[in-house]
């Protein structure tokens, strides 16, 4: 965390935002569940040592309508600047599957674990679980089966419309995930954003999802300029949210 600052500092951002993973199902190798009183006491570490960056702490919750007792727990512990939903994994037959190994399953199953990954997300926002904030809404597109026709949003448009009428509804915010700056990969992208405005969404945040000190902000040149093409505004505050 404190290299993410540093590395924040570096290209000139006024701030941070730490939205650590809060995960229940263990799919990756080293995956472990989230210290939150170590997290806490970490940003303030780093808020005593960084006094010229804005640090702001936050979690994002996997799936948290299927754990909503560690949810709770998580978010009990103490103050939290930004709280997002995300969803990784959806159950396909007696498995739990990340989106990330969508991929590695049968060819005749892809196309159903992608619609099942809209569903499990209209599920989480329909939820009452507390988040303020609907992360990477098309995660599966980051992992697209090379073997599948490419990705266009207009195949699944009646069920990521619908998840953006709940998110809307509930006064959500709506991350641009600019997936490390990975280029094409924007999370959503303009064709989505542009719906999100349609249906009433009031405000877009930004998230690099970076995991690594030197992935900080990647992208963010890109997500800005896609952001503001689909009729969201900046405010003068440059941590804050751009709303319509």
């Amino acid at each position: 965390m404190e290299h993410s600052c540093e590395r924040a500092l570096e290209i000139g951002l006024p701030g941070i935002a730490f939205t650590e993973h809060a995960d229940w199902v263990t799919i990756h190798d080293g995956q472990h569940v989230l210290d939150i009183a170590g997290f806490h006491q970490a940003i303030e570490r780093c808020r005593a040592k960084f006094k010229n960056l804005q640090i702001l702490s936050g979690v994002e919750l996997g799936e948290p309508h299927w754990y909503p007792e560690p949810t709770r727990a998580v978010l009990a512990a103490g103050p939290l600047d930004r709280v997002l939903g995300s969803i990784h994994c959806v159950r396909i037959a007696d498995d739990v599957v990340d989106a990330s190994q969508f991929r590695l399953r049968p060819a005749d199953e892809q196309p159903g674990a992608i619609h099942e990954y809209f569903r499990e997300t209209l599920a989480m926002v329909e939820s009452d679980e507390p988040f303020d904030t609907l992360a990477h809404l098309d995660y599966p597109k980051r992992y697209w089966p090379e073997d599948m026709q490419p990705y266009r949003e207009g195949d699944y448009e009646e069920e990521i419309r619908a998840i953006l009428l709940a998110a809307a509804h509930r006064g959500l915010v709506l991350e641009a995930n600019s997936t490390r700056g990975e280029e094409g990969k924007l999370c959503p992208g303009l064709t989505v954003l542009r719906w999100w405005r349609e249906v009433g969404g009031e405000a877009v945040s930004f998230g690099s999802d970076a995991h690594r000190p030197d992935k900080v902000a990647g992208g963010f040149g890109l997500a800005t300029q896609v952001v503001q093409a689909a009729g969201f505004k900046p405010s003068a505050d440059p941590m804050s949210l751009w709303r319509r």
